[in-house]
């Protein structure tokens, strides 16, 4: 029996050995496949006008400012205008008491009319030679006098209402009605009033830039020393593109010798109020007319210690670094002087996957104009 149990256990393992080299050829050999080419979308660069341009920072502030003034004396009766309104010129804004002046009035107008009576009497006096030309002259001045109290006496009485000198916008009154303003002679400041259409936007350039403009200026046959009446645009922190459009109205009369810099002012059109006093501007003025430069999205630019760079994607799909000379940037295209010509394949997606020297898979994916740029292609 048990020659017979090693003999069956003999055989079972002669057949395992068997079938285990039988089995590598009849299942297929693994093979190592390396992943392919991580993914990543190019773009030829556009080509679009583009036009240099100036930039500067600035602020935003009041075309006109007027403290109002109570300059009389007396209590204050009203207040006529909701605080941070819109006023028009001519507009009640508050009233002073102005009884006591009508009263005033009313005395040296009745004073005026004896003064005028006596002077009329005396003239037909001196004809009949019943009195002197002393007693006319004297009631002449008189006369005068009188006449000029009233004329001050109904000026103060003006002053007891408080009108807007012109259209604009108002801020929150200081004084509440009931208290005593004038006091002693003093004047009692109200309130202010800001013209705010149009705005001002004050900014500063530098040297460099000055010189730019000045040519820019005489390009357009400006005289010297004369304000250039040059386009400005002017854009607030939150505005992407430039909508508030002006004109550069003043210039100063020199440099700074401290900072080096000259101070500039534009006068903006703002119907809307978009642009209120003290708010921080950008600000850009065309130095020539927009010419075709190549463009990509400023997004894909990269930069390092040597300089600016794309990346790009050669015909042997690899990947390669290229340096770019750059100019002004417009509705997100950064114009690009030097280093790329229009059959770049620049990498505008996937800059993850994009490793100088690495092999990718490109797809291509046209780049499109600006809407405005392309409405005005049509």
């Amino acid at each position: 029996m048990r020659a017979e149990s090693s003999r069956y256990a003999g055989g079972a393992l002669l057949a395992g050995v068997v079938l285990l080299a039988l089995l590598p050829g009849c299942g297929k050999r693994n093979e190592y496949h390396p992943p392919p080419p991580p993914p990543v979308t190019v773009s030829k660069p556009l080509r679009m006008p583009m036009t240099d341009y100036l930039q500067s920072t600035g602020s935003v502030a009041a075309f006109r400012t007027v403290d109002l003034m109570a300059r009389v004396e007396g209590y204050l009766r009203s207040v006529n205008f909701t605080d941070g309104s819109v006023v028009k010129a001519g507009q009640l804004l508050f009233v002073i008491e102005p009884e006591p002046y009508e009263a005033k009035l009313a005395s040296q107008q009745a004073e005026l009319l004896d003064a005028q009576t006596e002077y009329n009497r005396q003239l037909r006096m001196i004809k009949e030679n019943a009195t002197s030309q002393a007693n006319v002259d004297k009631w002449l001045s008189q006369r005068d006098q009188a006449a000029a109290a009233v004329t001050l006496a109904r000026i103060n009485l003006g002053y007891t209402r408080v009108t807007a000198p012109f259209d604009g916008r108002i801020d929150r009154h200081l004084v509440d009605p009931g208290n005593l303003v004038g006091n002693a002679g003093s004047a009692t400041k109200l309130a202010t009033i800001e013209q705010v259409d149009p705005a001002y936007v004050y900014f500063s350039i530098n040297e460099r830039d000055l010189l730019r403009v000045r040519a820019t200026a005489k390009a357009q046959t400006k005289k010297i020393g004369e304000a250039p009446r040059v386009p400005v645009q002017v854009a607030l922190q939150t505005e992407p593109n430039y909508p508030h459009l002006g004109t550069l109205d003043f210039a100063g009369s020199g440099l700074d010798t401290g900072s080096g810099t000259l101070q500039l002012r534009a006068s903006v059109p703002n119907a809307d109020l978009a642009l209120l006093p003290g708010l921080f501007a950008r600000v850009r003025i065309a130095l020539a007319a927009p010419t075709p430069r190549l463009a990509v999205p400023d997004r894909v630019l990269s930069s390092d210690q040597v300089g600016s760079y794309l990346l790009t994607v050669g015909a042997d799909h690899k990947v390669r670094q290229q340096r770019v000379e750059l100019g002004p940037l417009e509705d997100g295209f950064r114009a690009v002087l030097g280093g790329l010509d229009a059959d770049s394949e620049v990498v505008i997606d996937g800059l993850q996957n994009a490793i100088p020297g690495n092999l990718v898979t490109a797809t291509e994916q046209p780049l499109t104009l600006p809407a405005y740029q392309s409405a005005s292609t049509r």
